[in-house]
């Protein structure tokens, strides 16, 4: 279970912004990993998981688009009910808080759950890794 670097935007939201931003993050030709995107009163925040955060980063601010680093776990659970629930009673149990989570699945086997906590060593710690 690896510490991961996470990149923040926090833009405007309207039509066309992630289209943008994916756009150039694709003629970087970064990989984008993992992203969660949510949006309040007329501001988007995106969290994004990419395969270099440094090309990231510079080619974003080519763009002018300011990014920031936030560190993250990646977390491989068994895809099924009460996974997540675990390791999220295993992290409140160490009071570590849960800023943000965003996953993905096949389906069956395993799910791949990315988690901004507030004490990444604790949360690491908390959950055997």
């Amino acid at each position: 279970m690896p510490k991961v670097t996470q990149l923040v935007m926090n833009l405007q939201s309207k039509p066309g912004v992630l289209a943008n931003v994916a756009g150039v993050l694709s003629k970087a030709g970064v990989n984008i990993e993992g992203i969660c995107a949510s949006e309040t009163a007329g501001r988007g925040k995106i969290r994004l998981l990419v395969s270099d955060a440094g090309k990231a980063e510079a080619a974003l601010k080519a763009a002018k688009l300011r990014c920031g680093r936030e560190d993250a776990i990646s977390v491989t659970l068994e895809n099924r009910p009460g996974a997540l629930a675990e390791a999220a009673q295993k992290l409140a149990q160490a009071k570590v808080n849960i800023k943000c989570a965003y996953a993905t699945t096949t389906g069956a086997g395993q799910a791949s759950v990315v988690l901004g906590v507030s004490n990444v060593p604790k949360a690491l710690a908390a959950l055997g890794g």
